[in-house]
């Protein structure tokens, strides 16, 4: 969608769009907040798929299946895997640590 939003072909109203999408998906603050059992992460689930899903129909199919032929031959990181690697070494690192100190705790 990035490369399609980029592509001067695109109308103005579907660049819109994928800018609030990617927005709201990134931004800290939701329509309802996350602390709230079950319904908190509703909004996530719906509105970014179905934004995105709206986004793809605004968007001329020849651009995307052109985007589509592009996006086969990029490489989102240099290096492949480290980043996500090296986030979930990070995640399971401090998780370890947290159960660790719980134990300490409570023993």
């Amino acid at each position: 969608m990035y490369l399609a939003c980029n592509d001067p072909r695109t109308p103005w109203y579907a660049k819109w769009l994928g800018a609030c999408i990617i927005a709201y998906a990134l931004s800290p603050i939701d329509l309802i907040p996350d602390f709230i059992p079950i319904i908190g992460y509703l909004d996530d689930i719906l509105i970014v798929p179905l934004g995105a899903t709206l986004l793809l129909k605004m968007i001329p199919k020849e651009v995307l299946e052109e985007c589509r032929v592009k996006a086969t031959g990029y490489k989102l990181v240099k290096g492949g895997m480290l980043a996500p690697t090296l986030i979930i070494v990070f995640w399971l690192v401090l998780s370890i640590w947290f159960i660790k100190t719980l134990l300490k705790i409570f023993s």
